[in-house]
């Protein structure tokens, strides 16, 4: 249920802190599973595919999260989301004024809190997905998301009139990483960013592809930072 990057991140800083806590892992194989570890656990971190699936498991929500429409923090039976304030501040490094519309690919629990840090940044989204239906806007309250469409709508048009891109999606992590989102690369160009919340490997073939074409790119690390550290406020406090 949590991957290996937080338990390396919070072990170390418990350490390094000499701070009396162990972080573990507890791969799940069905949400049902997460019962036992929400009585048995003060805090925890929840990935996917797990981020909606919890939100029913749990005693309530904090603001963010019941705006977001998904969890990845949980502490005493609470559910929070911290990925959105993480990916705020990694994307805002190398976010510029003329970036105004942007292509969300993915529809997950990631791509949720995607969609409301960028509203929060007074970006206009549109969604991309591979079975574009009815039911998958409105998840975020008060949106400024303009469209929900298919990879195939990804025309000359669309691509260029949408500055900047960020995969929400799994395609391109480790091990899968000559997997990339289907997206027409070839309308790329220097004006656009591209942000991949993977971060292993560090480059994937979508940012490689970004890249090649001058567009300004960033790995989804910082954002992995960013939710990690104000995971460890809920906690601590």
């Amino acid at each position: 249920m949590v991957q290996s990057f937080s338990a390396r991140y919070f072990n170390e800083k418990f350490e390094r802190e000499g701070i009396d806590a162990e972080y573990s892992l507890y791969p799940l194989e069905r949400i049902e599973d997460a019962v036992r570890l929400l009585d048995s656990l003060d805090g925890m971190n929840v990935t996917m595919p797990y981020k909606q699936d919890i939100i029913p498991l749990l005693e309530g929500l904090d603001d963010t999260a019941e705006k977001v429409g998904a969890v990845n923090v949980i502490c005493k039976h609470k559910g929070y989301n911290t990925d959105c304030l993480g990916f705020i501040r990694s994307i805002r490094e190398i976010l510029q004024a003329e970036d105004r519309r942007a292509l969300v690919l993915g529809t997950g629990g990631a791509s949720k809190a995607v969609q409301y840090g960028l509203q929060q940044l007074g970006l206009d989204i549109t969604i991309v997905s591979r079975t574009p239906k009815e039911g998958m806007i409105g998840n975020t309250g008060k949106t400024d998301i303009t469209s929900l469409i298919g990879y195939a709508d990804l025309t000359e048009d669309v691509m260029h009139s949408h500055q900047v891109i960020v995969n929400t999606t799994p395609l391109g992590m480790y091990p899968d990483i000559n997997s990339s989102a289907p997206i027409p690369y070839q309308w790329l160009e220097a004006k656009h960013l591209l942000f991949d919340c993977v971060y292993n490997p560090e480059q994937t073939v979508f940012l490689a592809e970004g890249k090649k074409r001058g567009a300004r790119t960033m790995n989804g690390m910082g954002m992995l930072y960013g939710q990690a550290e104000e995971a460890w406020k809920i906690w601590n406090h």
